[in-house]
């Protein structure tokens, strides 16, 4: 089982990035993904979630109206367009999939947002 995120990097406030996770290892179209981050110091937090028929979408408050969760179940991948992007969410981003007491974890993707 393998969750692989990629796409962070260095971006200034205001600008725009998109992550992807892509899935191999389990049955991805079943599963609910969800993206975390964690910034130094602090607790790790949900950022978006998407069910598996890609029909239900959360966010977390800070991050809704400028964050877009997606999937490709064809691809086996979830993305993660964020938009508007503040100093505030400088953090390594996880994703997680979640299935009938099946979790996984990625090992994360560092985002820094700075001029």
């Amino acid at each position: 089982v393998q969750l692989v995120e990629s796409g962070g990097g260095l971006v200034q406030p205001g600008g725009s990035l998109r992550l992807s996770c892509a899935a191999s290892g389990f049955t991805f179209s079943v599963y609910r993904m969800s993206w975390y981050r964690q910034a130094p110091g602090k607790e790790r937090e949900l950022v978006a979630t998407i069910n598996r028929g890609a029909d239900i979408t959360n966010y977390g408050d800070s991050v809704k109206g400028r964050f877009t969760i997606f999937r490709d179940n064809a691809k086996s991948t979830v993305y993660l367009q964020m938009n508007s992007l503040k100093p505030d969410d400088t953090a390594v981003y996880y994703c997680k999939a979640t299935y009938n007491g099946y979790v996984y974890w990625g090992q994360g993707t560092q985002v820094t947002v700075s001029s």
